[in-house]
């Protein structure tokens, strides 16, 4: 079991490379790493990582292996039986922010939690999805990569994409600004419904869906014009990223709690942010638009 998705997780994890080096035509830095026994965490995992390239003005695709002792805190929030257990988790995990402010910002994460509680059969589940981060809103760009999403995921089960995608917007939701981090995608989390095929072929869908959803949109947006203005709002926006990502997210609390590594962790910042006082965009404005528009719930899918 375990060795059938570490081998799925470092195919996908080349497959994609292979596609995002041919897009920007930079390639991206391979980092392998190891941890070796007697720490709070043993295992290896590659870390991939493109700063300043063509397209992408920063990006990682990472893959990780890890043992530990002790499950932490964030894993068992939902599944209290299971705190203190040994554990096992693996996965890929991307996030790419693109210099043009046309292109979104994407994340898209797959990954397998294993849980070894004393004198009880092994436990696993699941977890993943992918989500979109515009800056400046098409309607196109948001049905194309939904529709994509719902495709992967009815050939399993018509009834996952509207569970799934409503769970993506209500986890990337920053409570305290009350609003959405992007347009959403799918999403899941401690998912065993079926057994280890079942949660296996779900992240399968999740992983290989992943290029079909967001190459499109890159290639329909990379030549627009931008100019400071817009560079501007792209920077404030990311101030919104690092804000989930640092106090929301799950998968970022899971990996500094556990002791893994923090540069592979936080690869998933932007390189370039800004912060405003109490800034509200001009009515009428494409900035503006984004808010009004995009910034709240939609069936994309469906539109």
């Amino acid at each position: 079991m375990h060795t059938e998705v570490r081998n799925y997780l470092l195919d996908l994890q080349s497959r994609i490379l292979h596609a995002l080096e041919a897009l920007d035509g930079k390639s991206f830095r391979r980092d392998a790493w190891t941890r070796p026994a007697g720490g709070p965490l043993e295992g290896d995992g590659a870390t991939s990582l493109i700063e300043d390239g063509g397209l992408f003005e920063r990006g990682g695709c990472n893959f990780s292996h890890v043992r530990g002792a002790k499950l932490p805190p964030s894993a068992t929030q939902h599944r209290p039986e299971l705190a203190g257990a040994p554990f096992e988790a693996m996965g890929v995990s991307l996030v790419l922010h693109p210099r043009n402010p046309y292109v979104p910002t994407v994340h898209m994460n797959v990954r397998m939690l294993v849980a070894q509680p004393a004198g009880k059969p092994e436990v696993a589940w699941f977890g993943g999805g992918m989500d979109l981060t515009p800056y400046y809103g098409f309607e196109d760009d948001a049905m194309h990569f939904h529709q994509t999403c719902k495709q992967a995921l009815d050939a399993l089960d018509p009834g996952y994409f509207p569970r799934f995608k409503t769970w993506c917007d209500d986890y990337f939701f920053l409570k305290h600004r009350n609003e959405p981090r992007g347009v959403g995608g799918v999403f899941f989390d401690d998912f065993a419904d079926g057994g280890f095929d079942r949660g296996f072929a779900l992240m399968r869908a999740v992983g290989d869906a992943f290029l079909g959803a967001y190459l499109p949109i890159v290639e329909r947006r990379r030549a627009l014009a931008y100019g400071e203005r817009e560079r501007d709002f792209q920077a404030y926006r990311r101030g919104r990223y690092v804000e989930f990502n640092l106090v929301w997210d799950r998968g970022t609390l899971f990996g500094l709690q556990s002791g893994g590594r923090t540069e592979s962790i936080l690869m998933s910042m932007p390189p370039i942010v800004k912060w405003r006082y109490d800034w509200h965009p001009a009515p009428g404005t494409p900035e503006a638009r984004l808010y009004e528009v995009f910034l709240k719930p939609r069936d994309w899918a469906a539109a």
